[in-house]
């Protein structure tokens, strides 16, 4: 599983590690948030499924840095969290 995070090829996808962490993370804060995996993994490890998704071309950045899932209209499905004032 980490050894997909250390492959190039996904650093690449997403546009650099910055851009992949803040993908990890704010899709890890939604799946925490109770958003449903869109991959049918056999695994509870959060941080797999993320990863997948992201192989799968199932999430991105939008070009403001939000979290978007591929096919999904805009204002459809659950809102973002607003972490700013935290």
């Amino acid at each position: 599983m980490l050894d997909e995070l250390r492959e190039e090829a996904i650093v690449n996808k997403v546009g650099g590690r910055f851009k992949l962490s803040t993908l990890i993370q704010k899709r890890l804060v939604a799946l925490n948030g109770g958003s449903r995996p869109l991959v049918d993994l056999k695994t509870d490890n959060k941080l797999e499924i993320v990863i997948q998704e992201i192989i799968q071309d199932k999430i991105y950045l939008d070009s403001s840095a939000q979290l978007k899932i591929t096919g999904e209209e805009t204002g459809g499905g659950p809102p973002e969290l607003d972490l700013t004032n935290l």
